[in-house]
């Protein structure tokens, strides 16, 4: 599948600039910053979750010095 985008001179200078910076072809450079950007999303997405199930559980966060002293007994 391919696509096309309309990007400003500055908008293309910037986008290849940085694909030369990492040598990457411009479509690499897109389509690496495309799934980076699914992946963050999709990590805060999972991480949202787990937190809220965390809360709606009644689970508590303590101060990581507790469980230290826990250990150390």
């Amino acid at each position: 599948m391919s696509f096309s985008i309309r990007l400003t001179p500055e908008e293309k200078a910037l986008a290849e600039s940085y694909a030369r910076l990492h040598s990457l072809s411009l479509g690499e450079a897109f389509r690496q910053a495309l799934f980076e950007r699914i992946e963050d999303e999709y990590d805060a997405e999972v991480a949202k979750e787990a937190y809220d199930e965390y809360v709606k559980d009644g689970r508590k966060s303590r101060p990581i010095s507790k469980l230290w002293e826990e250990l150390d007994l």
